[in-house]
């Protein structure tokens, strides 16, 4: 992993580190994310409960994630806890180093294209985009959202031309659909009228929804998202104002299809 954050971190900060040393009653590790800083977890900060072999639940060069407990400069000592980490944390530590990985494979892949050697290129990127961002991959995240351009963070045209199409062929975000299909008729007067209300107020229930017209008053919905809550949020708002279309003599019905990615 390329990136270093400089100076020491802060109390309640969770951070990954790497296991160096064990003792009977504390484990030494390195912090990874900081430049030659290290730490020490006391044996009552390893997990909740009695411990009788610290083996059982940490070793060597392993990567564990931990919260900043105390941060002592002038000893250049830190203390930390592996039991008051909750998963959530964790979890979301573990996703943000991935995602970090990720933006610094994209850097290398692309420094073999420009024939530059990763360093040299891995550095230019960072030491304009880290005075604005804490990570590549959160800066690589808004240039797919178009709100920042890598040229307005200093970086050469040519180059930020390079990474910006990388970074959309990486980063880009998946998106899944749901197929639908409406089925509409009615015997009231002025039927057209009530058909063409609640298929504009079906269109209007997400900017995610594309809507065609089969014929014989069958209607295609497509429902486009990045998530699939989101997603089925929309298709049970489209199945409600359907539901409201039927009376006595008129009948709607969603007919729903596959999910696909």
């Amino acid at each position: 992993m390329f990136y270093k954050k400089t100076g020491y971190p802060q109390d309640d900060e969770i951070v990954l580190c790497k296991v160096t040393k064990l003792f009977p009653n504390a484990v030494f590790v390195d912090l990874l994310e900081y430049d030659q800083k290290s730490g020490l977890v006391h044996i009552s900060e390893v997990a909740p409960g009695r411990i009788r072999n610290l083996r059982d639940y940490v070793s060597l060069d392993r990567q564990v994630v931990c919260k900043v407990l105390k941060v002592y400069k002038d000893r250049n000592h830190i203390d930390l806890s592996l039991r008051r980490v909750n998963s959530t944390e964790r979890r979301q530590k573990l996703d943000e180093i991935k995602q970090e990985l990720k933006a610094e494979q994209l850097i290398t892949n692309l420094a073999k294209k420009v024939k530059r050697t990763v360093d040299d290129l891995y550095q230019e990127v960072a030491s304009k985009v880290l005075k604005d961002y804490s990570y590549l991959h959160i800066c690589f995240r808004d240039v797919v959202a178009e709100e920042v351009s890598l040229e307005s963070l200093g970086i050469k045209k040519q180059l930020a031309d390079e990474i910006t199409q990388a970074v959309l062929d990486k980063f880009k975000p998946k998106t899944i659909t749901i197929n639908a299909e409406i089925k509409l008729s009615t015997y009231a007067a002025g039927g057209v009228e009530k058909i063409k209300q609640v298929l504009q107020a079906v269109e209007k229930t997400s900017i995610t929804v594309q809507l065609s017209y089969l014929g014989a008053g069958r209607y295609k919905v497509i429902i486009e998202d990045f998530d699939y809550k989101p997603a089925e949020l929309t298709l049970k708002k489209i199945q409600d104002l359907v539901e409201k279309f039927n009376d006595k003599i008129s009948v709607g019905t969603v007919e729903r299809g596959e999910k696909s990615e």
